[in-house]
């Protein structure tokens, strides 16, 4: 059997070969350089938690769901049109990954971490500078809208390639949130594939934590079974765009 075939998982010193990126958690590295880190799978549901059809999600707006960590936001988007496909990306430490597409039936729906790759800007129940600009509003940031912009320092990010930088100081993508959707049209998220931030803001933000979620033991807390989503208007009081 050629290497190629075999999947590394780097977890607790044990390798496991011919997984199912699903149902495990690790780093898995491939030969070809992808990154992907498995996580709970969650399923993505609305407030009072029922679940949230793919079909059902707004055009261009952000939502906002926590994940893999209960503190951790992330952001879901249902593009305008399809995205890009088999977009290779760059971490800013050199590692290379394929982040392969939208999901759903018109391949329009992402997900990505919404912890800026700069300097850590995320949404929070106060504020956020961070959401996805949509293609009839102007940005400050970069010369077309339909793009992730973090309003604190005008990092831009292309939602449709796998949230790769456009402009600003960031100099990575956004971790992006691998997502899958049932038969039943019901949204899953799975692992995370790039670079992630988490340890990083982990570090910076234990004030919040014990603020917004109790303490930092309960902001990392990994999210199982299911992920609440809301519109990022209903998530934060207030929200800053350049």
């Amino acid at each position: 059997m050629e290497r190629r075939s075999f999947l590394k998982v780097m977890a607790a010193g044990a390798t496991i070969v011919a997984v199912n990126p699903s149902l495990i958690r690790g780093t898995l590295y491939a030969d070809d350089g992808r990154l992907y880190s498995a996580y709970e799978k969650a399923q993505i549901v609305d407030g009072a938690g029922n679940p949230i059809k793919a079909s059902s999600l707004e055009k261009e707006v952000t939502y906002i769901f926590n994940y893999p960590y209960a503190s951790t936001p992330s952001m879901l988007i249902n593009l305008p049109e399809p995205t890009q496909q088999e977009v290779a990306l760059k971490s800013e430490a050199g590692e290379e990954y394929v982040w392969k597409s939208g999901v759903g039936k018109e391949r329009t729906i992402v997900a990505y971490s919404a912890i800026c790759a700069h300097q850590l800007t995320h949404p929070t129940p106060n504020d956020s500078f961070i959401k996805y600009v949509p293609k009839a509003t102007p940005t400050m940031a970069y010369s077309k809208s339909g793009i992730i912009v973090c309003s604190s320092h005008l990092s831009a990010y292309d939602a449709s390639a796998g949230a790769k930088v456009l402009g600003g100081a960031a100099s990575q993508p956004l971790a992006a949130v691998v997502l899958e959707v049932a038969a039943d049209d019901t949204i899953w998220a799975v692992g995370v594939l790039g670079s992630d931030k988490f340890q990083d803001y982990f570090k910076a933000f234990k004030p919040e934590f014990k603020e917004f979620f109790g303490g930092p033991a309960q902001a990392k807390q990994l999210v199982s079974l299911s992920a609440k989503t809301v519109k990022l208007t209903e998530y934060s009081k207030e929200i800053i765009q350049y």
